[in-house]
């Protein structure tokens, strides 16, 4: 019997990548997705990059009768949740598209997956759940307290998930608390293109370097941070992959279990250090402006990825020059996306 993985949310940014990490460790993915911020265009690159193409089944993860469907006719073991929308300004914005998407997504599946008999959830959540924090490395021992609704709808799914477990044996559920995902496969064929205007760094310094946008906009110059604008702790999404097929392999190995980590590098990068490195990646230049800070945004935080190091064996490699070396070549190649 094959080792499935339902992978929600997996043909995106991060969800793509784990499904390379799944596959090169054994296991056999199988994606859920609606396509709202992704293209189905991604499964070649995959067959491509891995010898063959997980599965797609095109469906929103708030679909309690798709997922009964899933659950009874696939030998799913366990499950990746990457299904969730992440733009902090939109969800200030349009909160109860967040927390019905979010929350809502998360209990609809936390109640099949109950319902089937499978246990074992490995949660994407995110470090905003800090909010601004008293001081960095952020442990996982900080307090919570989110500054804005996409924070908060995190949170929220992580205290169902805990009282999920309080409740029945037999869980096992890991908590991923990581920072912002960046980079792309070295291949060069996936890689991360939001559908419409990049709500992320990373991808729009690309589209400036590559010139389908003009210049970048930086929001904020004027944190309390040695170059005025916000430091956040970078790490490349193929690392995030392995810590989530790490997080992955640890559950399984336990008769039940609640684990939250952070995947994180430990090192905070502002902005500037950013835009620097990728100009030198690409040889190209990235216009840029100082524009108004986003709401909800804090000035800076980094993780303390010690627990991921002792528990899961897991740690960041790969440097910011990487980063943006593998951004780049994605970019590069493939301007207009999949």
């Amino acid at each position: 019997m094959k080792n499935y993985v339902l992978v929600t949310g997996g043909a995106g940014y991060i969800g793509s990548h784990t499904c390379v990490a799944l596959a090169a460790a054994g296991y056999t993915p199988l994606i859920l997705d609606n396509l709202c911020n992704s293209s189905a265009k991604v499964l070649d690159r995959l067959a491509t990059i891995s010898g063959a193409a997980p599965r797609l089944i095109e469906g929103d993860v708030r679909d309690r009768a798709l997922l009964d469907r899933v659950f009874a006719q696939e030998p799913v073991q366990a499950v990746i949740h990457f299904a969730g929308l992440k733009a902090v300004g939109d969800s200030v914005v349009d909160p109860l598209l967040y927390y019905d998407n979010n929350v809502n997504g998360s209990l609809v599946l936390a109640a099949a997956m109950r319902a089937a008999g499978v246990r074992t959830l490995i949660f994407s959540s995110s470090a905003t759940v800090y909010g601004e924090p008293d001081e960095s490395p952020i442990p996982e021992s900080a307090p919570t307290r989110p500054a804005n609704p996409y924070g908060r709808s995190k949170l929220m799914v992580e205290e169902c998930l805990g009282d999920l477990y309080r409740s029945e044996p037999g869980w096992r559920i890991a908590l991923l608390r990581y920072f912002n995902p960046v980079g792309a496969h070295e291949s060069g064929l996936i890689g991360e293109h939001p559908q419409g205007k990049p709500n992320n760094l990373m991808p729009f310094v690309s589209q400036v370097a590559v010139g389908t946008r003009p210049e970048l906009v930086v929001h904020g110059g004027d944190y309390p941070t040695p170059d005025g604008t916000g430091v956040r702790d970078y790490v490349h999404v193929m690392d995030l992959a392995e810590g989530h097929v790490a997080a992955l392999r640890h559950a399984l190995a336990q008769p039940q279990a609640l684990l939250t980590v952070n995947l994180g590098t430990g090192r905070g990068c502002s902005v500037l250090e950013v835009v620097q490195a990728f100009e030198r990646a690409s040889g190209r230049p990235v216009p840029r402006t100082i524009g108004p800070r986003r709401p909800g945004d804090v000035p800076a935080y980094w993780g303390d990825p010690a627990a991921a190091a002792e528990v899961l064996g897991w740690q960041a490699r790969r440097t910011l020059d990487q980063m943006c070396a593998d951004s780049w070549r994605w970019q590069s190649g493939n301007p207009e996306g999949y």
